[in-house]
């Protein structure tokens, strides 16, 4: 179970949040969206409902992009640094929390992988990569 509040925040510290509530679902995304957003193979999010979030500083940093055609998918970043952020869902029934922005550990687990028939073609399963604590050594 998760230690409430939650907090998380930009890489330039100008916009926080905090999560005061249940932690809803943990999913990786492999949509091509979520790829295009965030540079990685796929996104990390949590889904929480607008009731549990609260911007704590920074809301003027904040920017949004929707796309017109999408029925779910907007996007927010920080204005200052481009950090993913938080950002509510089209529909106004969650809010979807880049788990990469959290300053806190959740004290949950991603519990699934969605949109894996649009994955990157080039997507390779982490746990069957070399693992480094650092920087790896430099090839011979």
């Amino acid at each position: 179970m998760s230690q409430y509040p939650v907090s998380g925040r930009c890489l330039c510290k100008k916009v926080s949040y905090t999560i005061k509530g249940h932690l809803g679902i943990f999913q990786y995304c492999h949509c091509s969206r979520c790829r295009k957003f965030t540079g990685s193979a796929f996104a990390a999010n949590l889904l929480v409902s607008p009731a549990d979030f609260q911007w704590t500083s920074g809301e003027e940093f904040i920017g949004r992009y929707e796309l017109e055609d999408a029925k779910h998918f907007a996007t927010s970043f920080c204005k200052q640094c481009g950090s993913s952020l938080p950002w509510l869902g089209k529909s106004g029934r969650a809010v979807v929390v880049p788990a990469g922005s959290l300053e806190d550990d959740p004290q949950i687990q991603p519990s699934q992988n969605i949109f894996c028939g649009s994955r990157a073609v080039w997507y390779q399963e982490p746990g069957a990569l070399p693992k480094y604590d650092e920087l790896p050594p430099k090839p011979q």
